[in-house]
């Protein structure tokens, strides 16, 4: 295999595979490090009914099954190998696998993706996909009268409510302090939203049911005196009972109350790693993001990055897909203008 290459691809979801697509159509000799575990969180997504082209809607996999077919179709060639380091002073750029084979490259497209931060408690890993979920506008739709929570209290937490409300019956969002560090106007909309309700003080400590989602077990923490739960209903702060919000108490001490709620789906909204820490040298913000210099360029010359490990707010399959498209145009420009 003759290893040097015009672009090296790291990562194989929406954005690394649909940069394959258009640097390969453009006949730039193309490498993707698919990563072992190929594919980004598409993977894990059960049906897909946002991205353009399906109107019945397409499973996850079966969709980056497709887009990875159509980038080998144009001639961009696949390992499936983890990325390891890099050398970007060298020139050609020095590529290293966890296999220890080296390859080199004129550019490089981050694509590594980000992450989602679960909850970590029993019952959650292996129901992602059937009751547990990480994106709203994905997969609200399969929760059409159903009660569902959302647990997180910044505004995308917020803003994964607002959109199960379309479909679901009612929202209870779950916080584990005693206030949103939301922004102030998302929190109005949720506020003033009569089918979302907050629970305070309170945490997940297992997602029940066996093959799918059937209920929460939760952990509040209790006011002084109190046995009752901090909610915000329509707007207005107040203390209710857990029967009162058809839950079930198991056990209470001054200042715990452990309890179970029946849900149809939990809905995990605190954040995301984006996957990163393995680029040495590439500038990050403060969230581990890379940041990015007119458009798609990176601090390095001739290493370019698309998708969610770029994007910290928008993270859907269809952006990260753009963001590759725009990559892989940047590397075509960026290369031309080295000859």
């Amino acid at each position: 295999m003759d290893r040097l290459y015009d672009v090296i691809i790291i990562g194989s979801g929406p954005a690394g595979l649909t940069a394959g697509i258009y640097t390969s159509r453009a006949e730039l000799k193309t490498l993707v490090l698919a990563g072992r575990i190929w594919g980004g969180q598409l993977m894990l997504t059960s049906e897909v009914e946002n991205f353009p082209g399906f109107p019945e809607g397409i499973l996850g996999p079966e969709l980056m099954m497709k887009i990875r077919e159509q980038s080998l179709k144009y001639g961009a060639e696949i390992l499936d190998v983890n990325f390891k380091l890099a050398n970007y002073e060298k020139d050609p750029i020095e590529i290293v696998t966890d296999d220890e084979k080296k390859f080199q490259a004129k550019s490089v497209i981050i694509a590594t993706g980000a992450e989602t931060k679960w909850l970590g408690v029993p019952g959650e890993k292996e129901k992602i996909g059937r009751g547990v979920s990480s994106c709203a506008p994905c997969d609200a739709a399969f929760y059409r009268n159903k009660n569902v929570i959302v647990v997180g209290g910044g505004d995308t937490a917020l803003e994964e409510a607002i959109v199960l409300t379309k479909f679901a019956s009612h929202v209870w969002v779950v916080h584990r302090r005693g206030e949103l560090r939301a922004s102030e106007i998302m929190q109005k909309r949720a506020f003033d939203n009569e089918k979302i309700s907050f629970i305070f003080n309170t945490e997940i400590v297992e997602v029940l049911g066996q093959m799918k989602v059937e209920g929460v077990k939760l952990s509040s923490k209790l006011k002084a005196q109190s046995s009752k739960l901090q909610l915000k209903i329509q707007n207005l702060d107040t203390e209710k009972s857990v029967e009162e919000i058809g839950g079930k108490r198991l056990t209470t001490n001054h200042q715990e109350l452990v309890w179970e709620m029946p849900v149809d789906g939990v809905f995990v909204a605190i954040g995301h790693t984006p996957n990163s820490k393995v680029f040495e040298g590439i500038d990050k913000d403060e969230k581990g993001f890379i940041k990015v210099y007119d458009h798609t360029k990176t601090n390095k010359e001739g290493v370019y990055v698309a998708g969610d490990v770029r994007d910290g707010r928008y993270q859907q399959g269809i952006t990260a897909a753009g963001f590759g498209c725009m990559a892989a145009l940047d590397v075509e420009r960026w290369l031309r203008d080295q000859q």
